[in-house]
């Protein structure tokens, strides 16, 4: 694909100028509509809605209207936001990537919408998903590649930031549908701590592991918005300024590796990335200590699977009695799955996570750890559009409930992006994406 498709747009940027009227809302919803038109075809981030042009030259009249002085503008006045298409918005319908009856999936509009637009968002659209947030994928591809897929399950949130149609797009993860597209399509994936955002009007797929994030083109314009979809944020969501970086705003994290089974599923390629990031971070004079963490790594992952097997099971259980025809195999065999799942084994399941809490912070704060750092994905985006990928390198942080980032990190040998993973604290949202400022940099500098 061409090089002029990959163009992620800053949201501070376009947030910047929109408030400032720099353009005109009218002019940005022409320009947005036209870019629309003539790239999503390429990349099918977009769900397709005949109505769109005049639904945003509508919602722009009404943003005109009631904000005319740009002294007086909300932080996100006018800028286009994709939402993923398991999330409801009122006025468009919810697929969830299937082929069910949108009226049957209908439901009140999401709270993280709502927060969207008390900021002045426009929603440019749905955005593609892997069926219900599972593995069946959707059409979209990568921005970078056509023949490769963008990730998944938030395939075309990913694809419509990297491709530059809209500065911000609205992702779930349930294992890795918010870390690994990011890291294939070369963007910031935000993951915050489970339950930060309300997930209320969601689609669940497994809603002890549901959560909500954020895609944009770079670190700043994630902590933009954090401040306006998170309950209880501290602070005014800006990153430590370049110049007071280890000065005493924040001080520089001390990483933690996690050695062990788990990274070596990551393949040869990613981990050598990997090793150069971490020894360019320590060149940059932050530490990086190795700890062997997760030596039960295949315990894990069979947990979790416990946990989101039942929970997908039961959640469709009524959808799935009426229309289990229409549903796409792979979302299919996962609910049949599902069935066969004692919900003691889930209960077993849900205790085993908290031990593994429990332990995985001890070994933290015994090790003096801020940040853990791991390969967003196994590596770079698969060739075919037949799969999304493998979740393998965020599952266990998503068990934990841990907040995540995935910062642009470098490229394989075939050009394609790689991201960097970046692990926080649970509740720690504010300070991984502060400390996270200081990684960002190194990976960046030239």
């Amino acid at each position: 694909m061409e090089e002029s498709l990959v163009r992620p747009s800053p949201l501070t940027d376009e947030a910047a100028g929109l408030r400032a009227g720099v353009p005109e809302l009218p002019e940005y919803v022409d320009r947005l509509c036209a870019l629309v038109e003539r790239v999503d075809p390429l990349i099918h981030a977009f769900v397709p809605e005949p109505g769109r042009y005049d639904r945003l030259r509508s919602r722009a009249r009404e943003l005109a209207a009631r904000y005319p002085e740009p002294d007086g503008r909300p932080p996100l006045y006018g800028v286009a936001v994709g939402v993923k298409d398991i999330v409801h918005v009122d006025g468009l319908p919810t697929h969830g990537g299937s082929a069910l009856p949108p009226g049957v999936l209908a439901g009140p509009q999401a709270v993280v919408v709502d927060r969207l637009l008390a900021a002045g968002a426009m929603v440019a659209g749905k955005t593609v998903t892997a069926e219900f947030a599972a593995s069946a994928p959707g059409p979209t591809r990568n921005p970078h590649r056509p023949g490769h897929t963008p990730g998944g399950s938030s395939s075309g949130s990913a694809a419509a930031v990297a491709a530059g149609l809209v500065p911000l797009a609205i992702g779930t993860q349930t294992v890795g549908s918010v870390i690994r597209p990011a890291a294939y399509c070369g963007v910031v994936g935000f993951r915050p701590t489970y339950g930060r955002i309300p997930i209320a009007g969601v689609i669940p797929n497994a809603p002890s592991l549901d959560t909500l994030g954020t895609f944009t083109a770079d670190l700043a314009g994630a902590a933009l918005a954090a401040p306006l979809l998170c309950d209880d944020w501290r602070g005014d969501g800006r990153l430590p300024s370049p110049d007071r970086i280890g000065a005493g705003e924040v001080r520089p994290p001390v990483l933690g590796v996690p050695d062990g089974t788990y990274l070596e599923c990551a393949e040869p390629a990613a981990l050598r990335a990997f090793e150069e990031q971490l020894a360019r971070l320590a060149r940059a004079g932050l530490t990086v200590r190795r700890v062997e963490l997760f030596p039960d790594f295949a315990e894990v992952v069979r947990q979790l699977q416990t946990v989101n097997r039942f929970e997908l099971a039961r959640g469709h259980a009524d959808w799935f009695a009426r229309f289990g025809g229409l549903y796409r195999p792979e979302t299919a065999a996962g609910i049949r799955v599902g069935r066969g799942v004692a919900a003691e084994d889930r209960e077993a399941a849900l205790r085993f996570r908290e031990r593994l809490r429990e332990r995985v912070a001890a070994a933290g704060a015994a090790a003096g750890v801020d940040l853990w750092l791991a390969p967003s994905a196994t590596g770079g985006a698969p060739e075919g559009l037949h799969s999304t990928g493998d979740a393998v390198m965020s599952l266990p942080w998503s068990f934990l409930g841990r907040p995540a980032l995935s910062l642009p990190a470098g490229r394989t040998g075939d050009g394609l992006p790689l991201g960097l993973q970046v692990v926080g604290a649970p509740g720690g949202d504010e300070l991984l994406l502060a400390q996270a400022a200081f990684v960002e940099r190194v990976l960046t500098e030239r």
